[in-house]
């Protein structure tokens, strides 16, 4: 079937056809306004932005991609409150911009549920931009069927300008593999705050590739994002890089470390130790390096592990402006707060308030 398969897409796609809607390009946007706009006191001289990895509202579930269990699809009812602990922890900590990556807007694996707007629904956010990176109206695997998966980014300002901007494959997959596979973005949106206009940049890299697709990704993103610092824009860029800070001292081994058919494993870093170095060089982060260096372990944002407790950083917040002092946080559980956020994801969210000039 798999062989039949093949060549069913194959000579469609030499035909000009993309049978299964996988393909995107630069407009692949969708724009969302909240049906309930919420006022808020103004603008003050510094903005709160977060990025978090939400895991398409998949909480601490054991997936199979991660090899620690054989879950691909969910109910309804188990995004629903996976979804609702996240507002709550959104309410609670109050962005006024988010970067969201790993979210579903109509896909089996998520019950359908568009959760770009059930969260603008459920938080203070009045609007959104939504980019795909896994897009198809069937995906012969698995039993994942229908995908519609990205990035967004949440604002209490209006949004716009958004483009799609495509990033490297994954050279060493074969044909099909390839058309059904994720096609990974930079999402690139504007924000007027304050009388100054931000550019707001959200991304999600290859977590699982051997042939240096992921160091030509976050060149990409690298290169595009210093191209407008260079011409004087003011910018973040944010979201889950699948690389680790320079100086890490931890880059393979990792205890949550459980596939070993080549797939979907992730867990060695050797070689990649200096590819974030450009960001750090040239951007604020919203963890200074210093502190990173001074323990590690403080600053983890992600774990394979259902039960288990972060073990390495893979998600950044940078920017142009000035970050405030000591804003810079990674919610690796619950502070002072009902709310935990170890329950809600496999990565944890990073926030900082980045100076408005």
């Amino acid at each position: 079937m798999r062989v039949t398969l093949f060549l069913s897409v194959l000579v469609m796609f030499l035909s000009g056809c993309d049978p299964f809607d996988t393909a995107l390009g630069p407009e692949d946007v969708t724009y969302y306004v909240s049906d309930d706009i919420e006022s808020f006191s103004g603008v003050s001289d510094t903005l709160g932005v977060m990025t978090w990895n939400i895991k398409f509202g998949g909480g601490r579930i054991d997936f199979f991609f991660d090899c620690h269990g054989d879950r691909v699809i969910m109910d309804s009812s188990e995004v629903q409150n996976h979804l609702k602990g996240i507002s709550a922890f959104l309410r609670h900590e109050q962005p006024d911009v988010l970067f969201v990556q790993e979210i579903d807007v109509n896909s089996k694996r998520s019950a359908y549920v568009d959760q770009v707007q059930w969260l603008l629904d459920h938080t203070a956010f009045n609007y959104a931009v939504y980019s795909p990176q896994w897009k198809a109206d069937y995906i012969p695997s698995e039993g994942l069927g229908k995908m519609n998966s990205g990035n967004a980014v949440f604002s209490r300002f209006p949004l716009f300008k958004a483009q799609r901007i495509s990033l490297p494959l994954i050279e060493e997959q074969n044909f099909l593999v390839r058309y059904f596979y994720l096609k990974r973005c930079l999402l690139d949106v504007s924000v007027v705050v304050g009388g100054d206009t931000l550019r707001l940049m959200n991304t999600h890299l290859a977590a699982y590739s051997s042939d240096g697709t992921k160091k030509k990704q976050i060149d990409r993103v690298y290169k595009y994002a210093d191209s407008l610092n260079h011409n004087q824009q003011k910018l973040i860029v944010a979201g889950d890089f699948n690389s680790l800070p320079p100086g890490t001292r931890k880059v393979k081994g990792f205890p949550d470390s459980a596939c070993a058919d080549g797939d979907f494993e992730a867990d060695d870093y050797s070689g990649e130790e200096d590819w974030m170095n450009p960001f750090y060089q040239t951007f604020q982060p919203a963890v200074t390096h210093e502190s990173y260096i001074s323990d590690n372990a403080l600053y983890f944002t992600h774990t394979t592990d259902g039960e288990g407790f972060w073990n390495r950083k893979v998600d950044y917040i940078f920017s142009n402006l000035p970050v405030v002092p000591g804003s810079g946080r990674v919610f690796q559980q619950s502070e002072k707060s009902e709310i935990n956020p170890m329950s809600l994801s496999d990565h944890c969210a990073v926030a900082a308030r980045i100076v408005l000039e």
